[in-house]
């Protein structure tokens, strides 16, 4: 069984930086990208960024463009996500999680349905 684990949250002001990290245990048999969801108190789960594993082709929320930098590291299975210029609204758990079915552009990534390991989630809290 693969395992995602992430590592990197806190709390920060707002303006402040974070950067999130998720590895797995091993690369599993089907993955073609990795990406990052979050989900704050109430609110529904959210894309925020993927990035494909052969290509490392890049879509990201608009509201995090510019600010927020999804990478990976192919020989470690380990994908980051750089968070700068951090506000308030960034708040909510940070989830990881690994593609298993081949995707094709934003609306794939961003649907939450081609994902077969999932992290246990990461607390990022930004104050005002």
């Amino acid at each position: 069984q693969v395992q995602l684990v992430e590592s990197g949250g806190g709390s920060v002001q707002a303006g402040g930086s974070l950067r999130l990290s998720c590895s797995a245990s091993r690369r599993p048999i089907r993955m073609y990208g990795m990406v990052w969801f979050r989900q704050a108190p109430g609110k529904e789960r959210e894309f925020v960024a993927a990035i494909t594993w052969s290509g490392g082709n890049i879509y990201q929320l608009d509201s995090v463009k510019g600010r927020f930098t999804i990478s990976r590291d192919t020989a470690k299975n380990t994908v980051l996500l750089q968070m700068n210029s951090l506000k308030p609204e960034d708040t909510a758990v940070y989830y990881c999680a690994v593609a298993i079915n081949y995707c094709l552009g934003y609306g794939c990534y961003a649907s939450g349905h081609n994902y077969g390991y999932w992290g246990q989630g990461t607390q990022v809290t930004v104050s005002s």
